[in-house]
């Protein structure tokens, strides 16, 4: 789907966004263009991964002043210090009636550090948890981390639970057995790389409490080429 449909105030939209420290295909570091690029999504969750630099003191690659004001969204307090946007490279921004709650950040076994973001937010849609993540590159470190996620979550109290991020799994279904049975994962559809997509490695999976209602992969616009990804999003409502 190159265009998205008009978001309705019935559903709740998220999404998630590799954007490559706002690196283009071109080569050039613009986060204009990715602020461009969540306005048109009109969500009302992104998480992003890749949204510091690589090197401490891991700057913000989109300043949450500019994603403010190009963009509309806030960011959630996820940073542990006044230059990076996110914690390991994972960040949530906020539509304006959302804000967070508590924020938990949990580091993730592998090959290179990785990290996820669990944040209970109140807004419009009424609670909400989102888990933000960017797992590993090899499978055995996607599985012990995907499998620690769900550890921390078992000791939570219940709400509704939606998980986004670059997953890194290029099957088109296989991979996922720890989130099983808790989360559906979705396949919004293929996002990377983005000037010829050809897997699905960005993904929406969805607590017992949620249903997908619709989802897809943004390429219009600057999305084509603001980053090495495309963006997925998905509209949800809640299970009564």
């Amino acid at each position: 789907m190159t265009a998205l449909p008009r978001k309705t105030d019935d559903h709740l939209r998220v999404a998630s966004y590799n954007i490559r420290k706002s690196v283009g295909l071109d080569q050039r570091r613009d986060p204009h263009r990715v602020a461009r690029v969540l306005a048109a999504l009109s969500a009302d969750v992104v998480a992003l991964q890749e949204a510091d630099r690589r090197l401490p003191p891991r700057r913000a690659a989109l300043s949450a002043d500019l994603a403010r004001a190009e963009s509309g969204l806030q960011r959630a307090p996820v940073a542990l210090n006044a230059v990076s946007l996110g914690w390991h490279g994972n960040a949530l921004l906020l539509a304006d009636g959302w804000n967070s709650t508590h924020i938990h950040r949990l580091s993730l076994p592998g090959l290179e550090p990785r990290g996820a973001v669990i944040a209970d937010l109140a807004g419009p849609f009424g609670p909400l948890r989102v888990v933000a993540t960017h797992l590993g590159l090899r499978r055995r470190d996607r599985q012990r981390q995907m499998t620690l996620i769900m550890a921390e979550l078992a000791g939570l109290p219940a709400r509704p639970t939606v998980l986004l991020g670059d997953l890194n799994e290029w099957a088109p279904a296989a991979g996922f057995a720890p989130l099983d049975p808790y989360f559906t994962v979705h396949r919004p559809g293929r996002s990377f790389p983005a000037f010829r997509p050809v897997a699905a490695l960005d993904r929406v999976a969805t607590g017992p409490d949620l249903r997908l209602e619709r989802a897809g992969v943004m390429r219009a616009g600057a999305a084509g080429r603001a980053s090495d990804h495309l963006p997925v999003w998905a509209d949800l409502s809640r299970v009564d």
